[in-house]
């Protein structure tokens, strides 16, 4: 008798169950969305100086809330994974010439070069350099290319993640870097691989998964150019030795392969002296030209304690502003309104506006001085 009065019930517990389920799945989704999160314009680090002053008002996204997709936008993982896997979203496709430039260890440098559409809006010569991998003297030797085929232009220096650490390495290494260079844009890079390496063996917003995809992708370029790289008729430096090379095939982080293959390759005697060396940071306050540093709060490979680094730089030199927005991820930064991303991206409006904020402002210091000088001789 009191089971087939209790039997009605079950139902009832039953759809609770269902009930409760739902609403953890959403809840799961709400947290790995990173729905809640606010939408805000980027956090702003800069002296106040008349190049600073000028550049929040002729760069509105700097001051303009950073809207991304609605439904993925706010997670760093999703924007970090859509960029890794598809970059840039149905842009139009530009086309180039190819470049070959030989280099010193006989090696082979390549890269294009895109004539310009139309006339920059301030007349003049102006190249955009962007490098997203690569080493300080093959980027040296692509510049040194554009100086020598272009005597007349300007440069506008673009580095992305790695590419970022290279630019300012590049720019800071000595004063001649910076001849012709109008300004300096770094996107997402960490400016310390000393530092870095330690966050990136912990499993804080996977970072220790991101690390062993890298690793994993490298491995397989490495390996896939192993002849061309270690072969017989290729001069490798005495410490390298074929059981280094045997280690990639279980690498599981960049830190081993660094240590096993790249340190070696580039001549160094420990990892520690090799990241010491190759990183930005102890070169960034010896840049002068106009340096603005992007990287995004939810970056899941740049833990936050790095972007101290950046912060503190941008407090000393009147010539650096640090731009820091909520979201973005890795190299993402999409545009949309709920679903699809815009082709371009807020990083891309962002260099431009940079751009050509920095260009009207070294014309304007032009005409100033021009205009003092005229007054001087009429006195």
């Amino acid at each position: 008798m009191n089971a087939m009065l209790e039997t009605p019930e079950l139902p009832a517990v039953f759809d609770g169950v269902k009930l409760a389920a739902v609403a953890a799945v959403l809840y799961v989704i709400v947290r790995c969305l990173n729905l809640k999160s606010p939408t805000a314009p980027p956090d702003l680090y800069f002296q106040d100086s008349g190049l600073s002053r000028f550049l929040l008002k002729s760069c509105p996204l700097l001051t303009k809330e950073y809207i991304p997709p609605l439904i993925w936008g706010k997670s760093g993982h999703i924007q970090t994974a859509l960029y890794g896997k598809m970059g840039r979203v149905r842009s139009p496709h530009p086309y180039g010439h190819r470049k070959f430039i030989t280099m010193s260890d006989g090696a082979t440098s390549t890269f294009d070069l895109f004539e310009p559409l139309a006339e920059h809006c301030v007349g003049g010569e102006l190249n955009l350099t962007l490098l997203p991998t690569g080493c300080t003297w093959e980027f040296g030797a692509m510049v040194n290319y554009i100086k020598k085929t272009y005597p007349l232009t300007q440069l506008v220096v673009v580095g992305f993640s790695l590419g970022g650490n290279i630019v300012c390495k590049y720019l800071g290494e000595t004063q001649a870097n910076q001849e012709k260079v109008l300004c300096c844009v770094s996107v997402c890079q960490g400016y310390s691989a000393l530092r870095a390496q330690e966050t990136f063996m912990q499993w804080d917003q996977c970072r220790r998964f991101y690390n062993f995809l890298m690793a994993d992708n490298m491995k397989k370029i490495i390996l896939s150019h192993r002849q061309a790289l270690f072969g017989d008729h290729v001069k490798k430096p005495q410490s390298l030795e074929d059981t280094d090379l045997s280690r990639l095939y279980t690498a599981t982080s960049l830190m081993q392969i660094d240590d096993n293959v790249m340190r070696k390759f580039h001549g160094y005697n420990s990892l520690k002296e090799y990241y010491e060396e190759e990183s930005c940071m102890r070169y960034l306050h010896r840049i002068y030209v106009p340096l603005m540093l992007v990287n995004a709060a939810d970056d899941p490979l740049v833990h936050e304690s790095l972007l101290t680094i950046p912060k503190s730089l941008s407090e000393k030199r009147e010539n650096v502003m640090f731009v820091l927005p909520l979201h973005g991820g890795h190299l993402g930064f999409f545009e949309g309104s709920v679903l699809f991303p815009e082709p371009l991206t807020w990083m891309d409006k962002l260099v431009v506006e940079y751009a050509n904020a920095i260009c009207q402002w070294e014309r304007n210091k032009s005409q100033c001085s021009d205009t003092e000088q005229v007054e001087a001789d009429l006195e």
